[in-house]
């Protein structure tokens, strides 16, 4: 038996505790589904069909509340696909992403294989934060 088997939520519990989140029931059972299988992309209504699999209730509303706490928290990184229509990505490190259209799937672009130039000069006293790209697919016609 390792230590993971003996203490399933040790893992999640620093996590939230190093994120400055106070580690409630629902809390720990999303990071634990979350951040169990290295990093991926969900939307909330797939985390939430999870939680259902897995036999953990928790209503929708919640899972979209824990998602947003996450990311103002650091934990996540959301990926705004459409309006209306986001992922929250486990890797919060600069990279870009690959939609493809009919799956739905979203997939990491490799870091250093895209280069983006030509930003806009910015505004007095702003700065960017980040370059969010995402590069859509479809079927040929």
């Amino acid at each position: 038996m390792t230590i993971a088997d003996a203490r399933p939520f040790a893992e999640p519990l620093d996590r939230l505790k190093r994120a400055g989140l106070r580690p409630t029931r629902q809390r720990l059972a999303l990071t634990r589904l979350l951040f169990g299988r290295g990093d991926r992309h969900v939307s909330a209504e797939q985390l939430h069909a999870e939680a259902k699999a897995a036999r953990f209730v928790v209503s929708l509303a919640t899972v979209y509340n824990t998602l947003n706490q996450f990311t103002r928290a650091g934990l996540l990184r959301e990926v705004v696909v459409e309006a209306g229509r986001s992922y929250f990505d486990t890797n919060t490190s600069d990279h870009h992403h690959v939609l493809t259209v009919a799956t739905g799937s979203l997939t990491d672009i490799p870091v250093g294989t895209l280069a983006v130039s030509g930003v806009p000069k910015i505004p007095e006293g702003l700065e960017v934060e980040r370059i969010d790209v995402v590069v859509r697919l479809r079927p040929r016609v």
